[in-house]
């Protein structure tokens, strides 16, 4: 496995995001030791950036990545996410400096580790101001419990105030082939400033593998049944999508989820995705993105792609980014 610098932090070309073993996909909670075989292979396989949140499964995706990677610590790049969840006492989101030093005590203990290498805010808390946020991850930096700081679905204006005041290694943002606004500004700043961008979701929560093509099932708990793009709609609409990513696939003689990864991986070597799954075949399946190189035509395509039909989030979650 190749490997890439996020400002610094060197990671795996790939990473692997372990939210859906735990939390919002169908097939959650549904084997814990196949999951750990799956993280444990993704290291075998010289993946290093596994991915995780306190949020997810409040504390049970921590807690289970932090089984999985026992003994087998110093092979790891351990990133995981404060703010969505408050221990304060204050409703909703918080990135208070109290909180951060409360949350990240609990990400330690569940995690099974003295340090975690990359710590984001999950979402930008609006009525803590960023610099006091970032000034508590600095306290944490100088204090070895954080290695390196990131953002997850920040504005541009807040990352450069962010960076202002410390180093922003990572910034965390959903971005695909059916997702991609980072393109617009986001991706030059960070590109400007040093910082390297981690696409969350770079398969389009499963659509771009192109195994999805009606909510049958699902569970139905699944957090797509109420997604915009898969619903009123939408994931008919969005099919033109990954059919035209299959077509690609079938002449690029790979998998259309490994041509999704191949485009991402193909704009630029500060571009680190971080899909996830539950399967040891997925997995493998995934890492193979690495070796393709798409053509010129192929990749022109796959930029010519209509725009997805529907909000990437319900109202709530769109009203949580980009700020």
């Amino acid at each position: 496995m190749q490997t890439t610098s996020l400002g610094g932090l060197e990671v795996s070309r790939l990473g692997l995001g372990v939210m859906g073993m735990s939390a919002f996909y169908t097939g959650k909670d549904e084997s814990e030791e196949g999951s750990i075989r799956t993280i444990r292979r993704a290291l075998d396989l010289g993946v290093t950036h596994l991915d995780t949140a306190e949020v997810y499964g409040r504390g049970a995706n921590e807690a289970l990545l932090g089984r999985a990677i026992k003994g087998r610590r110093d092979e790891v790049v351990l990133a995981t996410k404060f703010g969505l969840a408050s221990h304060t006492g204050r409703p909703g989101a918080d990135s208070t400096p109290t909180n951060v030093h409360l949350a990240v005590e609990g990400s330690l203990r569940r995690l099974g580790t003295d340090h975690i290498d990359l710590y984001y805010q999950h979402r930008v808390d609006p009525d803590t101001p960023i610099e006091d946020t970032i000034g508590a991850l600095a306290d944490l930096v100088a204090q070895g419990k954080v290695r390196y700081i990131g953002l997850s679905e920040a504005g541009s204006a807040t990352i450069r105030r962010a960076h202002a005041v410390h180093p922003v290694a990572a910034v965390q943002s959903e971005y695909s082939l059916w997702t991609r606004d980072p393109e617009a500004e986001v991706l030059p700043m960070l590109r400007e400033l040093g910082i390297g961008l981690v696409p969350y979701s770079p398969l389009g929560h499963g659509f771009l593998t192109g195994n999805i093509r009606s909510l049958e099932g699902l569970d139905a708990d699944d957090w797509r049944r109420t997604n915009p793009r898969f619903t009123g709609g939408n994931l008919e609409r969005n099919l033109r999508i990954v059919d035209e990513v299959r077509s690609v696939a079938t002449e690029a003689g790979a998998t259309p989820a490994q041509v999704a990864l191949a485009w991402l991986l193909a704009q630029g070597g500060d571009i680190n995705p971080i899909p996830g799954t539950r399967r040891v075949e997925r997995l493998e399946e995934n890492i193979a993105a690495d070796g393709i190189r798409l053509t010129p035509d192929h990749i022109g395509r796959l930029n010519n792609l209509a725009p997805a039909s529907g909000d990437r989030h319900d109202p709530g979650g769109m009203a949580a980014i980009d700020r």
